[in-house]
């Protein structure tokens, strides 16, 4: 992969990572809710997940999923039902507080979990990854070179965006505090809405 081509990608991962999305969303929600010390392990598991789908797209179950109706059927309702079940926790959640909180012991464990699968829920990343990366890609030099820089360089820019929406929500507390109901019901509410919509969309 030539210089002009990565910064190319650099410059296209940078505005995909800026996209609103369900993980930006979990970033946001977590951010204020535990800090962004503790939503480290929320972004950490995004960007499992993110490099996962990559590597999945890139070995071809991009096209295995376009090719078959029913692999995309059932990932997109059990992608959409754990969308929908966080958008439900997350409408349920208490309003955030500046003291700690028994929401605040949530392991890390579970908020890895939370963005990891927040990451790989929705199909139409695969498909989308399927047919974004192949315009970057080389096809007479190695894959798993071109993974590992494609890959890379994808992590550490959506580490970097989602750690900056996490550290402006933690800035962001005291106002979320008066409104923070609205606030875990607004987010709640998107979650839901995504994933519902996953098995209706084409």
């Amino acid at each position: 992969m030539g210089l002009e081509t990565w910064l190319l990608y650099l410059v296209a991962v940078t505005g995909l990572a800026f996209a609103p999305g369900p993980n930006g969303l979990l970033a946001l929600s977590h951010g204020a809710l535990y800090g962004r010390k503790k939503t480290l392990s929320t972004i950490l598991g995004g960007v499992t997940g993110f490099v996962g789908v990559i590597a999945l797209s890139m070995f071809g179950i991009g096209s295995l999923m376009m090719a078959s109706a029913n692999v995309l059927y059932w990932l997109k309702w059990l992608g959409g039902a754990y969308l929908v079940y966080l958008g439900i926790q997350l409408w349920r959640s208490p309003a955030i507080t500046l003291e700690r909180t028994s929401a605040a012991n949530l392991g890390h464990t579970t908020r890895f979990r939370q963005g990891l699968l927040a990451a790989i829920a929705n199909p139409k990343v695969i498909l989308f990854f399927g047919a974004f990366l192949p315009q970057f890609m080389t096809p007479d030099a190695s894959l798993v070179m071109q993974f590992a820089i494609l890959a890379a360089t994808f992590a550490v820019v959506e580490f970097s965006v989602e750690f900056f929406v996490a550290c402006i929500a933690h800035q962001l507390r005291p106002w979320l505090q008066k409104s923070g109901q609205r606030f875990n019901r607004g987010c709640g509410t998107v979650f839901a809405l995504l994933g519902a919509s996953l098995p209706l969309s084409q």
